[in-house]
């Protein structure tokens, strides 16, 4: 039952109502294209962020290559052209399929339409209790976070006397061989072995292990193998130690416990970061309470042709919370091209429907995939050909300014890039916020007496 005591904030008009709950590349490509059926349509976005952040370029905002304002561009500016769209800052906390209402915190709205774009968050498998330990990368807060973790660790170093505990402040883990894994790994291999080494005395930064732990037998898992193996050969030339076939079972007291078949290895790292897994927001909870939607495993909501929920041909589920299984063999990735091509299609077919027209099933048109791995080194596969090295990394940064939002946010990141192409430089190294370095980071201090083991089967 719909909260009556909470206002109404439906905009007063007699067209047809598109609500859009998340503003993300789903959620903002929808609006943006409604924007361009004012005469038909009138669009509500709510989103508990005033901002849209360009979350491929997180992992730059962790390792001090960019700043956060760099990547985000407030909702409201980005919209501002679209007289026929509302922007509420307002978090959604359920749905009344009956009444067609989105209940918020702090108000309702009615709608004719409805489009679903929240998004994932992280995955620990049932194992929530290592997050404080292995932050993942999804939001602002998550880079400033490991941004402060990663460059605070070679802080601490410097003052370390005992050489166990200094190696251990200079290890560096990374849970994930997927892209997120592979690009954080190529760039903390960077600030250790280049961007820092000069500006210690005391330690030497080219000493930092950066490990790379993945489940799967080769590094980004989704990618052809000839890519993978490339990347992989890309990652070991910066100094990056990867390890596949290699599933964590434990994280605690920044130790990481894994196995390596029938091996069961620990690591003594401070800076641990996940990126192995993702899960859908709370709102597919909400989907399946209201709709009785269907879920896969990760707590998506699997969507019929057109993106829609099964039986409600008025409510759309886009972006990383959708699974769509109805091309090729397995669900589309959950990636920034798949979530815009599907808030266009959806606009769009929305329109038709205002029209008395219907549209033909949802195509994704395969973009290509890119990863980087680290400076003038990157994978990419097109399709129709598969390349790596100094091009595929051009194509990499054009890519993905291309896709920045706002025109001050592209030149801002070019002349960022392009400085730090040249001078080997990471602006953005700050370490900010009142952490206690003592009581957020120590490590084993119930236990400084005994030997730290680094128990793993690498190089020194």
């Amino acid at each position: 039952m719909v909260n009556t005591q909470l206002p109404n904030l439906t905009p007063q008009t007699d067209k047809h109502k598109v609500v859009i709950i998340g503003g993300g590349f789903g959620g903002l490509y929808a609006a943006k294209t409604l924007g361009k059926y004012e005469a038909a349509v009138d669009v509500t976005l709510i989103d508990k962020r005033n901002f849209h952040l360009f979350q491929p370029l997180l992992y730059q905002v962790a390792t001090g290559t960019l700043s956060p304002a760099d990547i985000a561009s407030p909702l409201r500016g980005v919209l501002s052209g679209n007289k026929n769209t509302h922007v509420l800052l307002d978090e959604v906390v359920d749905i009344d399929p009956d009444n067609k209402t989105v209940v918020m915190n702090e108000g309702i709205v009615n709608y004719d339409s409805l489009i679903v774009a929240t998004g994932v968050s992280h995955h620990y498998f049932g194992n929530d209790h290592w997050k404080p330990y292995a932050p993942g990368l999804k939001t602002v807060e998550d880079a400033l976070e490991i941004r402060h973790r990663i460059f605070m660790a070679f802080e601490a170093a410097e003052k370390e006397t005992d050489p166990a505990l200094q190696q251990a402040w200079l290890t560096f883990v990374i849970v994930g061989g997927g892209p997120t894994g592979v690009e954080l790994a190529g760039a903390i291999a960077e600030i250790a072995y280049s961007v820092l080494k000069k500006d210690f005395r005391k330690i030497d930064t080219t000493r930092a292990r950066i490990i790379l732990l993945e489940g799967m037998d080769r590094v980004l898992p989704p990618y052809d193998p000839s890519l993978s193996a490339k990347a992989q050969k890309s990652l070991e030339n910066l100094g990056v130690q990867v390890q596949t076939k290699s599933l964590v079972t434990n994280i605690e007291d920044h130790l990481v416990t894994f196995k390596q078949g029938d091996d069961q290895l620990e690591i003594a790292a401070k800076t641990i970061v996940w990126a192995a897994g993702v899960k859908a927001s709370g709102m597919s909870k909400v989907l399946e309470d209201r709709l009785s939607a269907t879920l896969d495993r990760a707590g998506r909501v699997i969507v019929e042709p057109n993106l829609s929920v099964a039986g409600y041909p008025d409510v759309f589920v886009i972006g990383d919370l959708a699974n769509f299984p109805h091309q090729n063999e397995r669900p589309l990735p959950g990636v920034a091209p798949v979530a815009m091509q599907e808030g266009e299609y959806v606009a769009k077919l929305i329109k038709q429907r205002v029209n008395g027209q219907e549209m033909a099933p949802f195509r994704y048109m395969e973009l290509g995939s890119l990863a980087v791995i680290g400076q003038n080194a990157a994978v990419v596969d097109l399709g129709f050909v598969k390349f790596s090295g100094f091009l595929a990394w051009l194509i990499w940064i054009f890519a993905h300014v291309y896709y920045l939002i706002e025109f001050d946010n592209k030149m801002v990141v070019m002349l960022q890039w392009g400085w730090n192409y040249f001078t080997r430089g990471r602006g953005a190294r700050l370490i900010t916020g009142e952490k206690d370095l003592v009581s957020g980071f120590k490590l084993y201090q119930e236990t400084a007496d005994k030997e730290t083991k680094v128990n793993i089967k690498v190089e020194a």
